[in-house]
């Protein structure tokens, strides 16, 4: 495509009727507006009117509301009739363009809206090269300031030190019930947005000029200022990316100080030399920080980054205090004497603390943790306290509840964070109830150390209790229930205990992701007497890769006929061979993902799992994975060139699933126990 074409298509040069709808849509465009004048209420995008103008009252007119506009809505009109495929070079000549074909050349009112007031005022011309228009005050005058105190005089003196030019940025056009404003109130919407989410002051500099302004930049700022705005970026990765956006600004503004110091000044002087060399310090930390801002600014190296917790645990752990004291933070809401005096008998007596233990007392958990060392220990008294961030636990503390969990409710306010992110090496929370609306993290996540969770209530939303790789989980007679993904979720090489726990009305119940990858081995997992029940899919999942994987025995049906020929059967597959003959697993291609099917032997009886035969459902998870462990050290002894033998004489179970008994698997969608390739 030719420069010319490019600018025709970025303008919308040929383009039926006019560029910011597009063909039909722009005939549409009253009737659309007509619809949500009536329901703005419930309108969330488009053209609506709105009676105050900041969210202050004021006896302004009903300015043009447009900012409510929708990804989709956004990246079509920058797409398609903004920006197109032009340079970084190019992006003003093309804006330029586009404004030029848009706006209203006069004649449409708007309130001129800056730092020190808000006015009034008729455009009678704009300037789209210079991104300004002319504009007059409106009788009668109409003004708001909350630092000064103006007069019609002292705006007229203004605006005639400035030409009566004012910049398009500031102008919010004013409400016609005609549309006849519309575009215009849309093109300005528009080009406001782009200068203060996507553009970036040194984008126009950058030295590699010749790509795609807006795959490259604009398409992905968009999509992270969305992100943002409906809550999926954890808070610390936007602190840190508006940090990383204040310093990028700060070097730029230096650079460009020091590149004009050096044009200005003879080019052999040694002030010249000093600022050469502090130029090029500058340019190359610029580079860094434009590099970070761009792995921020895309969906999946962002995602990735939220999943390895890049930004997220940045609290590092302050480790003992410098006194040596250990300190009991006491939670309340409001202290009474009767709670102080349970306390003192139940909790802080003698048998259990030292009676020159320091006490600080809080209202709030989230400022309680944050203030632990080493050895604290946190007693939240009954209440429902609404937690606005999450808890970033990098010190070895203890956290209990004064009472029964569904009377001590921790409730997380907002979305896109993990509620409780562990790094310490030793963690104990207890006698809790976590509750999560609409959030796009788990409620728990172990990344590093241990966390021993002992009669607490998880109420999830998105994922449940996440156990990263080498990590390690005790969890005993807790409560978790509500997660749309799996409600346990264990990476490879992890240690995992669950014991008495009730897990149900999830996704999935107990998910093992990717144990089979050569890099890590299989976890460490006990579970006993756990019920895990009512999930949509599999109560027990493992999530494996499908590559190169050799299909030696069913997984999703045994072999069973009578105890004896069962106990025979495990005999043989403990002592002999990892095959059984019995059958042959194929594997069906479906998109995204691969699901086995079993093909029983047509002289073998084959008795599908049953959810509530729990003996055959752990027998099943624990064959398993003494299988996938043999495979694995059949792999790493092949690498080696020794001998490899089939047989698993030297494999103890014990080595890769401690125990995994009495467990009751009930009422999941799929039945207890499936693989899932992918």
């Amino acid at each position: 495509m030719s420069e010319e074409q490019r600018r025709d298509a970025a303008s919308g040069e040929g383009a039926p009727e006019t560029p910011g709808f597009g063909g039909d849509e722009a005939t549409e465009a009253g009737d659309v507006l007509q619809d949500q004048k009536e329901n703005c209420d419930n309108s969330n995008k488009g053209i609506t009117s709105k009676k105050t103008f900041y969210g202050r009252k004021a006896t302004f007119p009903e300015v043009a509301e447009t900012t409510q506009l929708s990804y989709y809505e956004r990246y079509k009109a920058y797409q398609d009739y903004i920006l197109g495929d032009t340079k970084p070079s190019e992006v003003h000549d093309f804006i330029a363009e586009y404004l030029e074909k848009v706006l209203e050349p006069y004649g449409w009112q708007a309130i001129w809206s800056n730092e020190m007031f808000e006015v009034l005022v008729e455009v009678t011309n704009v300037e789209t090269s210079s991104f300004r228009a002319a504009v007059k005050l409106r009788e009668p005058f109409l003004y708001e300031s909350e630092m000064y105190s103006l007069n019609m005089e002292t705006i007229e003196s203004f605006l005639e030190a400035k030409n009566h030019l004012v910049p398009l940025q500031e102008l919010y056009v004013v409400f016609d019930e005609s549309g006849e404003f519309d575009q215009t109130a849309l093109a300005i919407e528009h080009f406001r947005f782009f200068f203060q989410h996507i553009w970036r002051i040194w984008d126009e500099d950058d030295e590699d000029d010749d790509f795609d302004y807006f795959v490259r930049c604009c398409e992905p700022r968009l999509k992270l200022y969305y992100d943002i705005l409906e809550d999926r970026v954890p808070a610390d990765l936007i602190a840190e990316y508006n940090q990383l956006m204040s310093k990028c600004e700060e070097t730029y503004k230096e650079f460009t100080k020091v590149r004009n110091n050096i044009s200005a000044n003879e080019p052999e002087s040694e002030l010249n030399n000093v600022s050469m060399v502090e130029g090029v310090k500058l340019c190359e930390e610029l580079d860094k920080l434009k590099y970070k801002l761009q792995i921020m600014e895309s969906p999946l190296y962002r995602y990735v980054l939220r999943q390895d917790g890049y930004g997220l645990p940045g609290k590092q752990a302050k480790g003992v205090r410098s006194s040596g004291e250990k300190v009991i933070h006491v939670v309340s809401t409001s202290m009474t004497i009767n709670l102080m005096q349970s306390l003192l008998k139940e909790k802080l007596n003698p048998d259990y603390v030292f009676q020159d233990q320091v006490m600080e007392f809080h209202s709030d958990p989230l400022a309680a943790i944050n203030a632990c060392y080493e050895g604290d220990v946190v007693i939240i008294c009954p209440g429902r306290y609404g937690i606005n961030g999450y808890f970033r636990v990098a010190d070895s503390i203890q956290v209990e509840g004064y009472g029964l969990p569904d009377d001590i409710v921790l409730v997380k306010e907002g979305k896109g964070d993990i509620f409780v992110d562990c790094t310490a090496s030793c963690v104990k929370i207890s006698n809790l109830k976590f509750i999560q609306h609409d959030a796009v993290e788990g409620i728990i996540c172990v990344r590093k150390g241990k966390v021993i969770l002992e009669s607490c209530v998880l109420q999830c939303d998105s994922t449940g209790v996440v156990l990263r790789t080498s990590a390690e989980l005790h969890m005993k007679n807790c409560d978790l229930y509500g997660a749309k993904g799996a409600g346990i979720e264990i990476y490879p090489s992890s240690t995992c205990e669950l014991f008495g726990n009730d897990i149900h009305h999830c996704k999935e119940g107990i998910l093992i992701k990717n144990f089979m990858e050569q890099l890590y081995d299989v976890p460490d997992i006990t579970i006993m007497n756990n019920l895990v029940h009512n999930h949509q899919d599999y109560g027990f999942t493992l999530s494996k890769f499908a590559i190169n994987f050799k299909k030696n025995k069913p997984f999703f049906a045994l072999k069973l006929t009578s105890d004896v020929e069962q106990n025979k059967l495990q005999s043989d597959f403990n002592e002999k061979s990892m095959e059984l003959t019995s059958s042959c697993c194929v594997a069906q291609q479906i998109p995204g993902l691969l699901v086995e099917e079993c093909v029983p032997a047509p002289s073998e009886e084959i008795v599908v799992l049953s959810p509530l035969d729990t003996a055959v459902c752990d027998e099943a998870i624990t064959n398993e994975l003494i299988c996938t462990s043999a495979t694995k050290r059949e792999q790493s002894k092949s690498r080696l060139n020794e001998t490899v033998h089939c047989g698993m004489n030297n494999l103890m179970p014990q080595e890769i699933f401690p125990s995994i008994v009495g467990n009751h698997f009930k009422k999941n969608g799929k039945g207890s126990f499936g693989i899932v390739y992918c």
